[in-house]
């Protein structure tokens, strides 16, 4: 019965009763619309970072994070309990070296990855990002992938002459010839200016270490939020190496979920601390004037509680209505939204030197959803709180008086 009343209660005021709706509904919708959009735009960059850039884990010698040197070098039997880890899918030894890359042009500084195609092919989605050419399918018995910036900067296309120098184990200045037989393009120019790709077999005779030998082992796990656990049992069983997880490699990029997510639930709380001050405002003018009615319940025999829960079921009806109904919408952009996505390319030029992909997929999270629909029925209850206070505060003797 009280429900029915609380109900009847707010249309009494159609307009203003609209208004707030209108306002909590535009409110959630910016809420659940911007907490989607930045939520996707973290996690598109998380998965490009790890899928495209690091892995989930990598192994190194101890001691080579520090000095990169090339003398610095795993054999195979050192990694043999990797290989029967349950929690890993794939694994891709690497020969790495840092040096120039030169054109008839110009020249510039890069990492080289000496990689086996196929095993790298496992445990990266490199080779998807190709825009000409193939992933060292080709007939030249020293082929060579560069991104797109490099090959702007070095003015090389498909099939030109690139040659890379760099030290060996010695510490003497070597290096080789290459052809170009793919260009990738990612959404990190930084990292498609200073990487290339170059079959193991070729870096391992350059640097005069067997090409069995590796400096970094990528690992793909079935499960890549295990990265932290499966990096502590690794580096447990393989003394000697360095077992470093995707945050620890690119520890931006942990940094950026874990400040994505404070500020979600930061800009959905000011959202609605600011609607929460409207709705406050609103029912404290409906009890102030409704003091005569009030008074005249209180006269006829219901309790000052009933009154104050009909206040508070009142307001949490208002909030939960437009509330919702804006969840709701929000969540019909979303789903549209995480299909065609969002063209930022009109600043793809800032947006990819940080990193980011400037066509942004909405990312839905039911989590975030539902927590935001708990924040309003919460804000409706806390919101409502004075409002119906002052309503227990009244004498009915002096409000049935009440003009």
């Amino acid at each position: 019965m009280l429900i029915k009343i609380a109900w009847r209660n707010i249309w009494r005021s159609p307009v203003r009763s609209w208004i707030i709706i209108a306002a909590l509904l535009v409110g959630m919708f910016a809420g659940v619309f911007s907490s989607t959009f930045i939520n996707g735009w973290m996690v598109q960059r998380l998965r490009d970072g790890v899928e495209t850039e690091t892995g989930h884990i990598q192994i190194f010698p101890d001691g080579y994070q520090n000095s990169r040197e090339v003398s610095l070098y795993m054999k195979p039997g050192q990694l043999t309990g990797v290989l029967e880890h349950s929690a890993a899918s794939a694994t891709s030894p690497r020969l790495i070296v840092r040096g120039m890359a030169a054109s008839a042009e110009t020249a510039r500084g890069i990492v080289a990855y000496g990689v086996d195609p196929d095993a790298e092919k496992q445990v990266l989605n490199l080779h998807e990002k190709i825009v000409e050419g193939t992933w060292f399918d080709s007939p030249y018995s020293r082929p060579i992938i560069i991104g797109q910036k490099l090959a702007e900067q070095l003015e090389l296309k498909l099939k030109s002459r690139v040659v890379l120098r760099f030290q060996d184990v010695e510490g003497t200045l070597t290096g080789g010839s290459f052809r170009v037989a793919g260009i990738f393009r990612t959404s990190n120019t930084a990292f498609d200016e200073g990487h290339v790709w170059v079959k193991k077999e070729t870096l391992s005779e350059l640097l005069g270490i067997s090409s069995q030998n590796c400096h970094s082992l990528v690992i793909r796990l079935n499960d890549a939020e295990q990265a932290m656990n499966v990096a502590g049992e690794l580096q447990a069983e393989l003394p000697g190496t360095e077992v470093v997880p995707w945050k620890e490699l690119s520890p931006e990029l942990g940094y950026l979920t874990e400040l994505g997510n404070t500020y979600l639930y930061i800009f959905v709380i000011i959202i609605l601390l600011a609607l929460g001050f409207g709705i406050i405002n609103t029912m404290l003018m409906v009890v102030l004037e409704r003091v005569r009615e009030i008074g005249m319940l209180m006269s006829v025999g219901m309790t000052r509680w009933r009154i104050f829960l009909m206040i508070v079921l009142e307001t949490v009806m208002l909030s939960s209505t437009g509330g919702l109904l804006g969840i709701f919408l929000g969540m019909i952009a979303v789903w549209r939204l995480s299909i065609t996505g969002i063209d930022l390319s009109v600043w793809s030029t800032g947006l990819t030197e940080m990193g980011f992909n400037p066509i942004v997929y909405l990312e839905w999270d039911a989590a975030l959803v539902l927590s935001i629909a708990l924040l309003v029925v919460a804000t409706g209850v806390l919101a409502s709180l004075y409002p119906a206070w002052k309503a227990l505060k009244l004498k009915p003797s002096e409000a049935v008086r009440a003009i």
